[in-house]
């Protein structure tokens, strides 16, 4: 359906309901003028399209048998004081070295962050779903409060 232009009709009808129009009580009435508009730079810009690729895939049947304890967690890696930089230079290396070594799930601690989204659990998270990783793990998935809860990671690893 296109839109249409007023008639002249329709603006002086619009016109003059606008002038009978009081605002709510306890309120003000908004300033007469040239209406708000959002940044000027938001609305130039174009829009940003992401291309990223396909998240790795969640293991749901792994993650049940590491909670109910019957599959074995191999290592666990904490992240805590490294940066961002440092922690995702020594994650490739862990998953690797474990892999190695035929391990099949593997803790990784982020932390939480402040108000459960720290620097390391989203570049994680985003580092998860790059080819490099995806060509390690087999799945990933949040960890159980007695494994680390909101802050930690079981990241299952694919088999050599």
């Amino acid at each position: 359906m296109s839109r249409r232009d007023l008639t002249d009709k329709d603006k002086l009808a619009w016109a003059a309901v606008s002038r009978t129009v009081k605002p709510l009580s306890g309120r003000r009435a908004a300033p007469a003028g040239t209406p708000r508009a959002q940044d000027e730079s938001k609305l130039l810009s174009p829009p940003k399209l992401r291309n990223r690729p396909l998240p790795a895939p969640q293991n749901r049947q792994n993650e049940r048998s590491v909670r109910r304890g019957k599959q074995a967690i191999s290592a666990t890696f904490d992240l805590h004081g490294h940066t961002k930089e440092s922690a995702f230079q020594l994650l490739p290396r862990v998953l690797r070295l474990e892999q190695a070594k035929g391990s099949q799930c593997v803790i990784v601690i982020t932390g939480k962050g402040k108000h459960g989204e720290g620097v390391l659990r989203r570049g994680f998270l985003h580092w998860l779903e790059l080819p490099e990783a995806r060509a390690l793990i087999s799945g990933f998935a949040p960890a159980h409060a007695k494994h680390g809860g909101g802050g930690a990671w079981y990241v299952f690893l694919r088999r050599r």
